[in-house]
C-alpha cells in the first residue's frame, strides 16, 4: 500500500503531525508498536499529573486547617489513585484514536522500521510483516528509560518509570536516583502519600538542576520541609537489594 506520507510514532509530535498531513489533502498513515498518543499521554506526561494531582488534593486536605476547614481521618488509597491515572491515560489514548478516524488516518499496529527506496517495515503481533511505500517519511519514536550500568533494573527492587506508574503496593521507602523532572515528580508523589523518600542527583545544583538556580534552590527547601532527604553532588556507586 501506497501513502504520501507516513509517521512513525504516535505520540504528541507523530500524531500532530499525521493529522496535519492528513487535513493537507495527503493519504497518512502512522505506525504505532503500542498505544496510540506514545509515551507522553500513556506513561509519561498525562498519567504522572493525574497522579501529581491526587497529591496535591491529599496535601491540602491534610492542611484543611490552615483554610478554615476541619477534616479527620484523611488517607491515601494508593490503589485507587494508581487506578485513576491509568483511567485518564486511557481515555486520553482513545481520543487519539478517534482523531485518527475523524482524520482518515490509516493505523498500522506493529513495530515500524525503515528500509531502502523510501519504504517501512511493519511487523505485528504475529510476527508477520508488511512492508508500506510513502514518498516522505517522519520518524517521531520519542524516548525510552536509560539503564544506568552500576545499578540494572529488575523490575521488583530497581525500577523504572511505568513500574513506578503502576506498582501494586505502595512502598514504605524509596531511593530516587536523578532529580531532574521525572525523578522530582516520583519524588513529591511518593512522599505526598507516606513513601520516606530520599533523592540522590549528581549534580551540584540538587533539585531539577538544569533549571534556573533560583527555581532549584527553592523546590529543594520545599523538598526538605516535606521530608525528603535531598542528595546533591552525590553519586550511587552500587545497590545491594538483598
Amino acid at each position: 500500500m501506497d501513502f504520501d506520507i507516513i509517521v512513525i510514532g504516535s505520540g504528541p509530535g507523530g500524531y500532530v503531525a499525521a493529522i496535519r498531513a492528513s487535513q493537507l489533502g495527503l493519504k497518512t498513515a502512522v505506525v504505532e508498536r503500542e498505544s496510540l498518543g506514545g509515551i507522553c499521554l500513556n506513561w509519561g506526561c498525562i498519567p504522572t499529573k493525574a497522579l501529581l494531582k491526587s497529591a496535591q488534593v491529599f496535601n491540602y486536605i491534610n492542611h484543611a486547617e490552615d483554610y478554615g476547614i476541619s477534616i479527620s481521618d484523611a488517607r491515601a488509597d494508593f490503589g485507587k489513585m494508581i487506578k485513576r491515572s491509568r483511567t485518564v491515560a486511557n481515555g486520553m489514548s482513545k481520543g487519539i484514536e478517534f482523531l485518527m478516524r475523524k482524520n482518515k488516518i490509516k493505523v498500522l499496529n506493529g513495530n515500524g522500521k525503515l528500509v531502502r527506496g523510501k519504504k517501512v517495515e511493519v511487523k505485528g503481533e504475529d510476527g508477520k510483516t508488511k512492508t508500506y511505500s510513502a514518498k516522505n517519511i517522519i520518524v517521531a519514536t520519542g524516548a525510552r528509560a536509560k539503564e544506568l550500568p552500576n545499578i540494572p533494573i529488575d523490575g521488583k527492587s530497581i525500577i523504572e518509570y511505568r513500574k513506578a506508574m503502576s506498582l501494586d503496593e505502595q512502598p514504605k521507602s524509596m531511593v530516587v536516583v536523578g532529580a531532574g523532572a521525572i525523578g522530582s515528580e516520583f519524588a513529591y508523589f511518593y512522599n505526598s502519600i507516606g513513601t520516606k523518600v530520599t533523592i540522590v542527583e549528581y549534580m551540584e545544583q540538587g533539585v531539577v538542576p538544569r533549571e534556573d538556580a533560583d527555581v532549584s534552590k527553592e523546590l529543594g527547601k520545599v523538598f526538605k520541609l516535606q521530608g525528603m532527604l535531598v542528595m546533591a553532588n552525590s553519586a550511587v556507586q552500587s545497590v545491594d537489594v538483598k
